[in-house]
């Protein structure tokens, strides 16, 4: 589950790190009233920024063709103009694709003069298995850039979960960025502040980019977070009603909030050949499976081991709403899953909907036998497999047809 960031950097500053003053907004006025309330703290410039689930946002535009989804303003009524064009507005980045996503909210923050920039970010290694922290004096761009462009820029230090972040870890990794004096200690203790977020919220990933290191009156020099970004694993929600409640379900392709309504794991791809399959191992090898043979994928759907007719013919009906989706290929192996089950969800779902599509099907397992009878019995234009091999050249050479 993605969270928007301010969202983050609420989180992020209840557990004590360094975030700039600022707040949402859902309307141009409650921009005017919020900066009305900073000047207090802050007397300018300020920045506004779109709330998507979505980077670039900088180098975006919006559909009207307004540029830029982060505006540095000197003024009130500068601020409210901005705001104007971008909340209800389509907002497209590179990260979107072509159909963007809806502004909603903006937030406003103080913007003071940045002198470095910094990438940091906790997450899961799963070839090891332990948590890690990366960091990089490169912030402010992609660290896939990053990687490819200055990769000795970029240092790791692996987290043993049992002793947790490490002082010694943290200073270690501020050295590394460039830092000196004060700062060391700075850095290290937000480090660790970054770590107990990830461990607290059950979070796959924490990301700044960038941290700053600023000027602010009064101080000097500040380290705080610019931008923040954090993912939450999905199997650790029920753990967290209140982090639950953050989601924004307007962010998610309405195809998959409805998959997920229905308990089934879907991920709309870009392909045109959809699957419909039962657990996420044979999901993956029957989408490699229509590579192999010249396809691209229109999805992953797993509906699980014990699905029922219901959720299956609604799996078929959120793979009939993707327009781009030229056929369709089933493909069950019956262990606790029963293939008459399957039959039956894929006559209905034919019967609710104006079913047109080609339609592979491959049963194996249990009730296969009764399965198969159903299906022959509908009437439906289906093509049988008895092997996986078998099913994805038909289903490719319908999509092809």
């Amino acid at each position: 589950m993605n969270l928007h960031e301010y969202q983050s950097k609420e989180l992020l500053k209840k557990r004590g790190a360094p975030v700039l003053p600022g707040q949402v907004a859902e309307t141009p006025e409650q921009v005017g009233q919020i900066l009305q309330e900073l000047s207090s703290q802050w007397q300018g410039p300020w920045v506004i920024k779109s709330q998507i689930h979505a980077g670039g946002r900088g180098k975006g535009h919006f559909r009207d063709g307004f540029r830029g989804g982060i505006h540095l303003v000197h003024k009130i009524n500068e601020a409210i103009e901005v705001a104007k064009r971008m909340l209800g507005n389509t907002l497209i980045t590179a990260q979107t694709g072509p159909a963007g996503r809806v502004v909603r909210k903006v937030l406003v923050e103080a913007a003071p003069k940045v002198l470095k920039e910094f990438y940091v970010a906790v997450l899961l290694d799963r070839s090891r298995g332990v948590p890690m922290i990366m960091v990089s004096s490169q912030g402010g761009v992609e660290i896939e850039q990053v990687a490819k462009e200055h990769p000795e820029t970029i240092h790791r230090e692996w987290i043993d979960p049992g002793m947790g972040f490490l002082p010694y870890q943290g200073r270690k990794l501020a050295k590394a960025l460039g830092l000196s004096g004060k700062r060391i200690l700075q850095a290290a203790q937000l480090l660790g502040t970054l770590y107990r977020t990830w461990v607290e919220c059950d979070a796959s990933l924490v990301e700044i980019n960038p941290l700053g290191l600023v000027e602010w009156p009064g101080e000097g020099e500040r380290l705080v977070v610019l931008d923040a970004k954090m993912k939450l694993e999905d199997n650790g929600l029920a753990r967290h009603p209140d982090l639950a409640a953050l989601r924004d379900w307007s962010q998610e392709s309405p195809l998959e909030v409805e998959a997920t309504q229905l308990g089934l794991n879907y991920i709309k791809l870009d392909g045109d050949i959809a699957c419909l399959v039962n657990g996420a191992g044979l999901a993956m090898a029957t989408m490699d499976m229509i590579q192999h043979f010249g396809g691209e994928p229109a999805n992953f759907l797993d509906i699980g081991g014990g699905a029922s007719v219901d959720q299956v013919a609604g799996a078929l009906r959120i793979i009939l709403k993707d327009p781009g989706v030229r056929a369709i290929l089933v493909n069950i192996f019956g262990g606790i899953m029963e293939c008459d089950v399957i039959a039956r969800g894929i006559v209905q779902a034919a019967r609710e909907t104006s079913f047109h599509l080609p339609l592979v099907v491959r049963l194996e397992g249990t009730n296969m036998e009764e399965g198969r009878r159903i299906l022959e019995e509908s009437g439906l234009p289906i093509q049988s497999a008895s092997s996986l091999d078998e099913a994805a050249q038909k289903v490719v050479q319908a999509a092809r047809g």
